[in-house]
């Protein structure tokens, strides 16, 4: 099966642990929380199945164990229409996240164990090179090991993928991985990490484009919460404002969102600030819902919220 005109994702599957309660509790400290959520999670594996509910054409590569969390990603794989690369490992367990979600605003603070995906290394990437280089996206993270990211984004670009490159968890990366990165599509916290000042306005945001633009990404996409996402390219830098869809509940997994939209908008062929609207209405609906995977929008949901506006 050929995913020419698809988008190729590597990145890691955790089951998601969501606790809610109205803070996190301190060393020693028990609290009573008012909700729990278990479900698919891990930022490659959300992006993929944003990718697939949004319209696209997902494959997704990582490794799961054979256990209860490996079978929850394999079926999530299945419901959403992801097309799964996945590696089932029987000495290893399924990686795992905690979760702790602010009941009165839906912010979050996020722990993630990746398990088996955290050996996924540049044979995972040459497994799948066929379909990595006929696809029309390749998109990875940093949550699985920097190396395979690293790989799969040279293997994609050297063949004329357009690659879109996740730089999170937050962290120093090399420099070369900038060129590598057709698009850089980093949050707030994760662009203060990379250029070394805060990015908390418009302006800084900018300034914080300039420097991964001279790095040598070939855009900067930030994206800023509730302010919408920062369009940064040569010649070009537009803000576009987020979305609204009702009452924020959960904002964790609004940057997947995001991301899942945006490579199923630009696999499509639509202009690129088109396709970040796109992933800011993806996003927008997906934070009216408890959850990462669960929480992302069906294609008519994001076409409806983007006619509306």
């Amino acid at each position: 099966m050929s995913t020419r005109g698809g988008i190729v994702i590597l990145g890691i599957f955790a089951a998601d642990t969501a606790y809610k309660a109205k803070r996190l509790p301190h060393i020693a400290e028990t609290l009573m929380g008012s909700g729990f959520t278990l479900g698919p999670g891990g930022k490659g594996s959300n992006q993929a199945i944003a990718a697939a509910k949004a319209g696209g054409r997902a494959t997704f590569i990582s490794r799961v164990g054979k256990d209860p969390f490996g079978e929850m990603a394999l079926a999530a794989y299945e419901a959403a229409g992801v097309r799964a690369n996945v590696m089932q490992m029987e000495d290893v367990a399924t990686g795992a996240a905690f979760i702790f979600v602010n009941e009165d605003n839906g912010d979050n603070a996020i722990i993630v164990a990746p398990g088996a995906a955290g050996l996924i290394d540049i044979e995972d990437v040459d497994a799948n090179r066929a379909d990595i280089e006929s696809a029309a996206i390749f998109m990875t993270q940093l949550e699985q090991p920097l190396e395979a990211a690293r790989h799969g984004l040279s293997m994609a670009k050297s063949a004329g993928v357009t690659t879109v490159f996740n730089p999170a968890p937050a962290r120093a990366i090399p420099d070369e991985l900038f060129a590598l990165s057709d698009f850089i599509v980093p949050n707030e916290i994760e662009a203060a990490e990379l250029v070394g000042h805060t990015v908390e306005t418009e302006d800084q945001a900018r300034a914080a484009g300039d420097i991964l633009l001279q790095r040598g990404a070939g855009t900067a996409i930030i994206t800023l919460g509730d302010r919408g996402a920062l369009y940064h390219t040569a010649g070009k830098s537009e803000l576009v404002p987020a979305y609204s869809a009702g009452k924020v509940i959960d904002t964790t997994g609004a940057g997947d969102a995001f991301l899942g939209g945006f490579a199923t908008a630009l696999a499509e062929g639509m202009p690129p600030v088109d396709a970040v609207r796109f992933g800011c209405a993806t996003a927008a609906i997906a934070v009216t819902r408890p959850g990462t995977a669960p929480a992302m929008p069906a294609r008519a949901e994001i076409d409806a919220l983007l006619r509306s506006a």
